[in-house]
């Protein structure tokens, strides 16, 4: 019994210094779908290579051979957290929830806090490029590490040839498939109720579900992925099948799920007391609105849930103020 101690205990030193984890977490899955940001033909002129060290020589992303002029488009669903010049390049980062992919150099369309699908047109290639040829730099992180952003599309490397808008017209109805939620019924039923969210707040604005401010918004150790980043909403404590109604009329702007975000809702409300203001609604088991629905306010719009990353059921609720994201609180 004494010899086979002694040679478990040599086996696990072993495994330690050699850097095999005995018991490694999995990494959380990556969006999806996800398409390449530019059109056919794809070439990569560079691939990923990550270096030795966190400070040392690599690639850190990939490069795809393109003009400037060229059309950029998001490689997955998400909200652009940056755009703007750094180190005199056009820079843009979408946040996707669990990671984030960056483009440039690029002449940005969109703003921060604007939500994406993927294979939408985010802006067009600038000059400045550090190819000789001009390219696009396409970079994914998770946190501070850099990962091969062609992960995202399955490891594809090389010269390819895909049908850009074929592509973008399947990643596109994927989406909206996940999103439509099949309950028109109930959502008749319900939204024919009177508002049991209480009363209106400033500016006119109802809380979506009852219950209470579980996590506020501002930077804080994400649950999940344990990391320090921004919490874009507020966590509003309720149980899962709790009516979510929409806090002020509006149309739908969008309707998709998130890897991170889980099933998601964006409502455009149009020019409130002087601000464009939109609203987001995250994690809810189904929807019973789709794209384009005019709802009112005090309407049953979803049910909360736990979808995507969450620790238990909740809504997490965003608000844009001119394409801001704010502190929803600040609003309602």
């Amino acid at each position: 019994m004494t010899v086979w101690r002694r040679l478990l205990a040599v086996l696990l030193l072993t495994l330690c210094l050699i850097g095999i984890p005995l018991n490694a977490p999995a990494a959380p899955p990556l969006p999806s779908p996800a398409v390449w940001p530019v059109d056919s033909p794809i070439e990569v002129i560079r691939g990923f290579e990550p270096p030795a060290v966190v400070w040392g020589a690599g690639h850190r992303g990939v490069d795809l051979a393109a003009p400037p002029g060229t059309v950029v488009r998001a490689a997955a669903g998400g909200i652009v957290s940056f755009a703007a010049m750094l180190a005199g390049r056009g820079v843009l980062v979408v946040d996707h929830g669990t990671v984030r992919t960056t483009y440039e150099p690029v002449t940005a369309e969109v703003a921060v806090g604007d939500v994406l699908v993927a294979g939408q047109r985010i802006g067009r290639l600038a000059v400045g490029s550090h190819c000789a040829r001009g390219c696009l730099h396409w970079g994914l992180r998770r946190g501070r590490e850099y990962l091969n952003p062609l992960s995202l599309l399955g490891g594809a490397s090389g010269e390819v040839r895909l049908v850009g808008e074929a592509q973008r017209m399947v990643a596109a109805a994927a989406a909206r498939a996940r999103a439509v939620a099949q309950a028109a019924t109930v959502a008749a039923s319900l939204s024919a109720r009177s508002d049991s969210s209480g009363p209106a707040r400033r500016h006119g604005f109802i809380r979506p579900v009852p219950g209470p401010i579980t996590s506020g918004f501002g930077t804080r150790l994400h649950p999940v992925l344990k990391i320090w980043k921004l919490h874009d909403g507020t966590d509003l404590g309720a149980a899962c099948g709790t009516p979510i109604r929409a806090p002020y009329a509006g149309r739908v702007r969008a309707a998709y799920f998130n890897i991170g975000y889980g099933n998601r809702l964006i409502i455009d409300h149009g020019v409130v007391g002087g601000r464009h203001v939109a609203t987001g609604f995250n994690h809810a088991t189904s929807y019973v609105v789709s794209v384009g629905a005019t709802v009112r306010r005090g309407q049953v719009i979803g049910f909360v849930g736990s979808t995507g990353y969450a620790t238990g059921c909740h809504l997490h609720l965003m608000v844009w103020l001119d394409g801001t994201v704010t502190n929803p609180m600040s609003w309602f």
